[in-house]
This record gives C-alpha cells, structure tokens and sequence, in this order.
C-alpha cells in the first residue's frame, strides 16, 4: 500500500495506518533524536515553540571531545531536573551549554539547545543566529534546518518555511520531520486533505513523529469528526504524556461537545504540563468569563500578559473581567491598551462604550456604538439595541429636567401664595390686636353717644311740691337740684323699764314680801 494512494480512503482508515505505524519498527532518521519548536496555532493567531535538549549524534564526526561532552551532558542533566519541576533557571542553562559549545568546535548540538532556550523565551532572533550556528558546525543537524523553517512558518513566512523543508527532503528524502512541518503548513491554511496525506507519509518513514500525529489530530477536529480526534490525541499522548497541545486540542473538543466541566480540566491539564503554554491560559479565561467567574479569568489573563504583555485578545477579555466586577477604570486601562495595539478593533468600542453609558455619559456612548457598527462593517442587533437604550435614557433625562423645572415653578408659585397668605394674616392679627386695645382703652371712659345728665333745674322743679320748694328751685336756692327732704321718722320713745319681779327661790336671796 503506497502511503499517497491513502488520501482518498475512508478517515477511519487512518486509524489502522496509525496502528501499523506505531507497531512498526523502523528506525528513526539519522542525526541527533530531537522534538522540534511546535508551530501551534492558537486562538489569538499567535504560536507557541517548545523543543527538547538533543542527545549526541553516534555517528557525529569528527568526534567531540570528552570535555566538550561531559559539560554538555551535565547541561542536559540540569535541564531534565528544572523540566522534571517545571521551573527553568534559563540563565543558567544558557551558561552550561554555552560553555559546551566553546568547549568543542564541532559540537553543534550545544548550539542547537542554546537556539531552542533562546525561542522559549520569546528571543527568535537570537534562536535563529544559534540555529544557523548549529548547521555551520554540523551541516548534517537538519532539525536546526526544520526550526528555522518552523519559525519562518509561525512568522507568517509560510513560502519561506515550505522552502526551507522542501530543502530538507532533498538532502534527507525519508525525512519525517519536515514531512510532519509541511503538513502543518497545509493544515494552517486549510487543505486538510493534503495535510494527512503528507502526515501519514511522515508516519510511515518515522513512526514516532509526533508533529504528524497532531496533524492528523487538528484535522480531525477541523472536520468535526471528534471521535477520530481523540483516538489520535490518545496515540500522540503515548509519545509525550507532556506535550500540552494535545490536551489543549481535547479541551477544545470538549467545548465542541458543550461540555465546559471537561474541557476545563483538560485546559488545567495543558497548563500543568507547562504553565507558560498561554493558548490554554486563555481559554480557561474565556470559560470563566462564560461562567462568570471573573476573578478566575483575572487569574489567567494576567499570566497570558506576562509571558506576552502585547496579546491584544487578553488585553480585551481583562477588560471583560474587570467590568464584570465593577473596576470600570481597570477595565478602561486594558480597552485603551488594546486600542494601542489596534485601533480598529470594533469590541473595544462596543465595551467602553458600556462602560461610558454606565459612567452616565450616553451622549459619548452612542458615538462609540455607531464607531463600532461602522468598524464591523454590519447592523449590529446588539449595538442598535444600546443606542436606542443611550437614547432612551437622554430622552428620559429631558423629561425628568422638564418635570424638575415645572415642579419648581410650581413650588415657586406655591411660596408666593404662601408668602401672601402670611402677610394678609399678619395684616388681620394686627387690626385684632388694635381693636382689642381700643375697647380695653372704651372701658375707662364714658362713651360720647352715652346721653346727657339731666338738667338740675328741672330735676328740682320736678320734685318740687309745694310753691316755696318751686320759687326756690326758679331762684337758684341752694336747695336747688336738690330733692326736697323726706320727713323725719318719729324716733321711738324712750321710757324707763321696771325690773321683772324675782320668783321665789330663783337666787340666793331670801323672798321678798
């Protein structure tokens, strides 16, 4: 069976080559055994490199020297304890296999290694000027060769990248590497049938190629077919139990088969086999922040901006994060550092524009919604909605400051009247007051309507009786205004009165005759 005639067949197929492949005994290509940079597409569109430390090539020639050895096998000792403990001293890696290389010419392995720590920590400029070190000491180390084309390719050099592996194969035709790279390529943009196909053709030549195997894994999941995907995840996991990227591609499709609880712990699990592997830091975000869980996501998204402080989808779903536990200015701090690093991305728009809506401003908030309409090039539902809600809350906020000012219109009118009512109040207690100080006065003198005295003259004349009486009352007598005298009354007469005679035995004087 002709390992191209298998493109065609059935995807369950694979599984059989894979089988017959992992039975197969066929020894690995020449050179020093080594686990290439992974080109790992993540969600964010950016990649991932990881490698393991080369072993001495047996047929390396001419021969290194015994020094330049144990250095460089003391260097892969120190590197298997910090991998073993996930904490990787890289300066200090870095010094024991630069003191290999200088220890020996001819060893370009050390270089090699120095390459592979120097793309760990993000330096692929200084992992490529080792890689090429590497080849000018030992032209036959062709896994230098497949990294420099592994980051042409993660760069977006994919022309460059194929160039680079297609080179590899005419020089080394059973090759499986570069097979397995040039799959990936394929994979990347789409044609997974040719990716398979090349994969398979890597698996038939190197068995234990374990690029190939992810390969067949992402198309799988590509093509939704999750079972096939886990199969193969299961085989790839047989050849490194701590390659994250297989258990990353199982916590995606466990997403795919709306189960979050498994495809958290698959996520956790990519995590733990390498914590700086940031496509799985950033789902176990996005999951939380699907859950609500925003200090989790917090968690996360501040590990992803640590190892990679431009990662513009972490920026943004930080900002998610905080708004979600009300730091508004945090959030605004992480929409501005995405705003930064591209200004046309139409979620930031849509998000601050939340924030300034909640802020009270929905003037500035639906200037940011219809910005974010215009950049996504489409009705956005959601955004109508928001606008028509900012402009719901101005129309409200008009009204509310038209009733406000009627209302104090009103309570302006009602202080006058009250005003007026206190001083016409006032105004009557006053003529009460006065009035009942003016009958108090009334009291004490004689009123001017009471009516005159009478006359003296003929008051007298009135009371006269007798022709003297009158003449004296016309003459102006002093007897006038006077009432003739009334007749004295007869005093009683006073007459001596005898003594009662005593009764016999009344005292204690003897009886009288």
């Amino acid at each position: 069976m002709r390992p191209n005639s298998m493109s065609s067949r059935s995807p369950w197929l694979v599984l059989a080559v894979l089988s017959l492949a992992g039975c197969a005994s066929t020894k690995a290509g020449k050179g020093a055994e080594v686990e290439g940079p992974k080109a790992t597409e993540t969600p964010s569109g950016s990649s991932e490199h990881a490698a393991t430390p080369v072993t001495p090539a047996a047929e390396a020639a001419p021969k290194v020297s015994a020094h330049a050895q144990a250095l460089f096998d003391d260097a892969l000792k120190s590197y298997d304890v910090m991998k073993k403990a996930k904490t990787f001293d890289f300066p200090s890696l870095e010094k024991k296999f630069q003191a290999a290389a200088e220890a020996d010419g001819h060893l370009g392995e050390a270089d090699y290694d120095l390459g592979v720590l120097a793309e760990r920590q993000g330096k692929v400029d200084e992992a490529v000027r080792h890689y090429r070190e590497a080849l000018r000491k030992k032209p036959t180390l062709r896994q230098a060769a497949e990294n420099i084309g592994v980051i042409a390719q993660n760069a977006g050099n994919e022309d460059e990248a194929v160039k680079t592996f297609e080179n590899i194969l005419q020089s080394y035709p059973d090759d499986g590497g570069s097979r397995a790279r040039l799959a990936e390529v394929y994979r990347r943009k789409g044609d997974c049938e040719k990716a398979v196909d090349l994969a398979k053709q890597a698996l038939f030549r190197e068995p234990k190629t374990l690029p190939a195997y992810k390969v067949l894994m992402l198309c799988a999941y590509a093509q939704k077919q999750y079972s096939m995907a886990k199969l193969v995840a299961l085989r790839a996991t047989r050849l490194d139990e701590n390659d994250p990227e297989i258990f990353h591609t199982l916590g995606l499709i466990s997403l795919a088969e709306k189960d979050p609880a498994k495809a958290l712990a698959q996520f956790k699990t990519a995590v733990e086999k390498r914590p700086d592997y940031l496509p799985s830091h950033l789902l176990l975000a996005k999951v939380a922040l699907d859950q609500h869980n925003y200090p989790g996501a917090e968690v996360s998204l501040r590990r992803v901006l640590q190892a990679d402080p431009k990662n513009l989808e972490a920026h943004l779903d930080l900002g998610v994060a905080y708004k979600g536990m009300g730091h508004l200015d945090k959030a605004m701090e992480e929409y501005e550092a995405a705003k930064a690093l591209n200004p046309n991305l139409p979620a930031i728009y849509l998000n601050q524009g939340q924030i300034v809506s909640l802020r009270g401003n929905p003037e500035k908030a639906i200037e940011m919604y219809r910005q974010y309409v215009q950049l996504s090039g489409a009705n956005e539902v959601v955004a109508q909605d928001l606008i028509k809600e900012s402009e719901g809350v101005i129309q409200k906020r008009e009204e509310d400051k038209k009733a406000a000012e009627e209302a104090k219109k009103m309570e302006e009118e009602m202080k006058k009247q009250e005003d007026a009512a206190k001083v016409e109040e006032k105004r009557q207690k006053d003529e009460e007051l006065k009035k009942q100080q003016g009958d108090a006065k009334g009291a004490d003198v004689k009123p001017a309507d009471s009516p005159p005295a009478a006359d003296p003259k003929a008051k007298c004349l009135e009371n006269a009786k007798t022709a003297k009486e009158r003449k004296a009352c016309e003459g102006g007598s002093a007897l006038a205004g006077k009432a003739p005298a009334a007749p004295k009354a007869e005093e009683p007469k006073r007459e001596p009165v005898k003594a009662a005679p005593k009764k016999p035995g009344a005292s204690g004087d003897e009886p009288t005759d």
